[in-house]
């Protein structure tokens, strides 16, 4: 009996799963899926949870229903990757493996700043999506929110409450001298212009240098706040940090091209967790989720492995709540209303599958 293990199911790791139960495969395989929720969960729509303008059903879907996968909804204590065991709080529920894909994600990074981890909200689980979105709809009139960090995730997560409640005070507090550093000037344009006309304010060259109960401070001036929101960085799963295997310098294992652990061949490794060229992205995880399938399929069906095929992103998109958006498709910049239809697009699809 081979034993297939997949940690996470995610945007990479129902590739990977969907990739092997698309094809038939050797009664001898068992495949087991570990994930802490029983549902998966659609990440990039985290931002909508923490608004309040979608009901939590909208961003969860169910597993694929096949009597050839076992599900295992538990939180994971360590990977023994010297005994090939997932190890769970109970010891009796011990998981072994022969292979493992690794899909666990990411977590915040606070990057050592005082009161952070403390006394922040966050959208980086769904849990704590939704322990965002409780704080932020039970805010009084008038109250005053902050997010931390004006990349992708700040951006949507501001320009939502902000389509949510229009009584709020925003602020959204940019390390760099733009927001979406990362982006098009004309996206970052668009963006900035969006703010200034709904009344979000933007501060650039922010250093937050420590996080009370309520308040944020930053570059010597501290402003009192109800709710504060971090969005500036992440890291790979603790879980992840802790394997014995080679990382980068985010903490990422690194891979080789067929996304596995080079001591460790029959270890796959993707998304947030994985050292890349791209920055993480749902996109990516799930194009190497489909690498990861055709890898597994090879190896269970004893055929040759394919050269592996160069990975070629079509874009990145952003919303502006529900109907304005931005986003490089193809390489070309677009902004308002039909980048916003296309991400509505993905979601659609991203439900379907």
């Amino acid at each position: 009996m081979k034993k297939l293990v997949l940690l996470g199911g995610g945007y990479g790791g129902i590739k990977v799963l969907t990739g092997l139960l698309d094809y038939q495969l050797p009664e001898d395989l068992h495949i087991t899926v570990v994930d802490r929720n029983p549902f998966r969960s659609l990440k990039t729509e985290f931002f909508t949870i923490a608004a309040g303008t979608v009901a939590e059903r909208d961003v969860r879907v169910d597993f694929p229903d096949d009597k050839r996968v076992q599900y295992v909804f538990r939180d994971i204590t360590k990977i023994d990757t010297e005994k090939q065991q997932i190890i769970f709080q109970d010891p009796e529920e011990t998981i072994s493996y022969d292979y493992l894909v690794i899909g666990l994600g990411c977590e915040d990074n606070y990057h050592g700043t005082p009161g952070a981890e403390e006394f922040t909200e966050s959208v980086q689980t769904f849990q704590k999506a939704r322990n965002t979105g409780v704080a932020v709809g039970n805010l009084k009139a008038y109250g005053n929110v902050s997010i931390v960090g004006a990349g992708l995730s700040g951006i949507e997560v501001a320009s939502e409450i902000r389509e949510s409640r229009s009584d709020l005070n925003i602020r959204l507090l940019d390390r760099g001298a733009t927001v979406l550093k990362a982006f098009d000037s004309k996206i970052q344009s668009y963006v900035e212009d969006w703010f200034a006309e709904n009344n979000v304010e933007v501060i650039h060259h922010s250093n937050v240098e420590y996080v009370e109960k309520d308040g944020v401070c930053n570059n010597g001036v501290c402003f009192l706040n109800d709710v504060t929101i971090w969005t500036a960085g992440v890291r790979p799963n603790y879980l992840v940090r802790e394997l014995p295997f080679a990382k980068d310098n985010q903490e990422k294992i690194i891979v080789n091209d067929y996304y596995q652990v080079p001591t460790n061949p029959n270890v796959y490794v993707l998304g947030d967790c994985a050292s890349s060229y791209y920055s993480p992205s749902a996109q990516l995880a799930g194009l190497q989720g489909e690498r990861i399938a055709e890898v597994l399929l090879s190896i269970f069906t004893g055929k040759k492995l394919k050269t592996p095929k160069e990975i070629k992103l079509k874009g990145t998109l952003g919303s502006l709540g529900k109907s304005d958006g931005f986003g490089n498709m193809m390489k070309t910049p677009f902004t308002g209303f039909l980048p916003r239809l296309a991400k509505s697009g993905v979601l659609w699809l991203s439900k379907r599958h």
